[in-house]
């Protein structure tokens, strides 16, 4: 697409939304001047292509789709059945996957598909007899009963929240953490790596259906070859969540042991992260549970999302380019760029660097608290997140630990030296702020001071520094 395509592209649909309400025109507008502006360091966000996101906006959102291609509920589908097919047909060929489903609409729907695949293939109960069938869609209602009586105490085994796990994995506040009876397991005290023979361990003991692997806030590779030998060994479902470093996959930056797809029954993502697509979530899967992945509408999803769908072909047609795989290895070499810049000021970080496109760091050392550093580096032009550490005393609302990620930069095209230029903005906010106090002197876990000239001053540095760099350059909406 030409610069003068995509420029007119874009103003010409705000022109459209503004002659209907140009409060949210303005909105659009004012987000891509913010992330124009904004050293974006949050892992889990990228910038999808103009390809992508235009690709969102047309007519398939206005059908009804449910059910799968070629088995539709609705009439007149044949044209998402294009789409659908190419996005699971470009998944397949990029991951090297046997079975691609790519209508859920986020990653914890991804997670809510594959449990309840699991537990449709593999739960043997009176229920499921009783009714002779093996497809759940086929269950009465006394049938639900009985099998939702028996389903209550199943077992899931995942990395627990402050080692880097996601609430998806059987936690309380999600409804995974209802389905199923969780335990987690953690890292190693000493240094925050995945003990593999304690995770052994505990699943020898507590014999759970499925055992997840992947992560949302943990820097090193997972070796999925020795997690699927433990799911093996006590007759577990091994199911893994690569939202975050699904593009290190698809970019063969994980291969081996670290690539999850030929290792695990099942493979959960998002398709945004560092894949580079829509914000949406995915399902691969072997052939043994192909059918009843298929089923996620509407067992678990509602009307599948054309429009969302569509963009996902794009983007995964993007993955499948040459230049991605060269773009997931400088995700890499940026992360341990921040790493060693940060590591060289003084800073902790968990696991002490990164394999990946994470980097955790401990602020406790610099006093502060993760809610603290968050908004202090916000006030400083640069967008991050607060996360957990392993054995947080902060808990998981003010946490003691800043998550950054380098897809988004990487996206911009900023390299390792500009790496190391982040990482001294950084260190300068966190050693320039100091915690407060709450009204009635006790320490405050949310209060913060720092200077806003020295703010003000980091926050024009962060908007130099990207300025060699612009997003979305062919896009001009003036």
């Amino acid at each position: 697409m030409s610069r003068n395509a995509e420029s007119t592209a874009f103003r010409s649909a705000l022109e459209v939304i503004r002659a209907v309400e140009p409060r949210v025109a303005d909105a659009i507008g004012a987000e891509l001047t913010d992330q124009r502006e904004s050293l974006k360091l949050i892992a889990s966000e990228n910038y999808a292509s103009p390809a992508t996101l235009l690709a969102m906006g047309n007519w398939f959102s206005d059908k009804y789709a449910e059910g799968t291609v070629g088995r539709r509920f609705y009439a007149g589908c044949q044209n998402v059945d294009t789409v659908e097919a190419l996005a699971a047909e470009h998944a397949r060929e990029l991951f090297g996957a046997a079975h691609a489903y790519v209508q859920p609409h986020s990653g914890i729907d991804a997670n809510l598909v594959a449990f309840w695949a699991v537990l449709a293939d593999r739960v043997e109960s009176p229920a499921l007899k009783k009714a002779q069938v093996r497809q759940v869609n086929d269950l009465t209602e006394a049938d639900w009963f009985e099998l939702r009586r028996e389903l209550g105490n199943q077992r899931m085994l995942g990395m627990s929240l402050d080692a880097g796990g996601h609430l998806t994995h059987g936690f309380r506040p999600n409804i995974s953490g209802k389905m199923f009876d969780q335990r987690s397991y953690g890292t190693d005290p000493a240094t925050g790596l995945i003990d593999y023979d304690r995770v052994a361990e505990a699943a020898r003991e507590f014999k759970p259906l499925i055992l997840v692997g992947g992560y949302s806030a943990y820097p090193r590779k997972v070796n999925f070859r020795i997690l699927r030998e433990i799911a093996d060994s006590v007759g577990a479902t091994f199911m893994v969540d690569m939202a975050h470093f699904a593009g290190l996959v698809a970019g063969k930056v994980f291969t081996g042991d670290f690539d999850p797809v030929p290792h695990a029954h099942i493979v959960t993502t998002t398709t945004h992260k560092s894949l580079r697509g829509p914000r949406g979530g995915m399902v691969l899967c072997q052939p043994e549970l192909a059918d009843q992945v298929d089923r996620g509408c509407p067992m678990v999803l509602g009307g599948p999302l054309p429009h969302v769908m569509a963009a996902k072909a794009v983007a995964l047609a993007e993955a499948r380019r040459p230049d991605f795989a060269d773009y997931a290895q400088r995700i890499v070499d940026n992360a341990q760029a921040l790493a060693d810049g940060l590591l060289r000021r003084g800073a902790k970080l968990v696991t002490g660097g990164t394999d990946n496109h994470l980097v955790l760091i401990d602020v406790s050392g610099y006093g502060l608290t993760g809610r603290q550093a968050e908004q202090a580096l916000l006030d400083s032009g640069i967008v991050t997140n607060r996360n957990s550490v392993p054995q947080d005393p902060n808990g998981a609302w003010y946490t003691s630990g800043i998550r950054i990620g380098t897809p988004a930069l990487t996206t911009r095209g900023l390299g390792t030296a500009e790496m190391d230029q982040t990482a001294e903005l950084i260190h300068t906010v966190l050693t320039q702020t100091t915690a407060g106090a709450n009204a009635d002197g006790t320490p405050s876990k949310a209060k913060y001071t720092l200077d806003a000239d020295l703010a003000d001053k980091i926050s024009r540095q962060a908007t130099d520094l990207l300025a060699p760099h612009p997003l979305y350059p062919a896009v001009d909406l003036t």
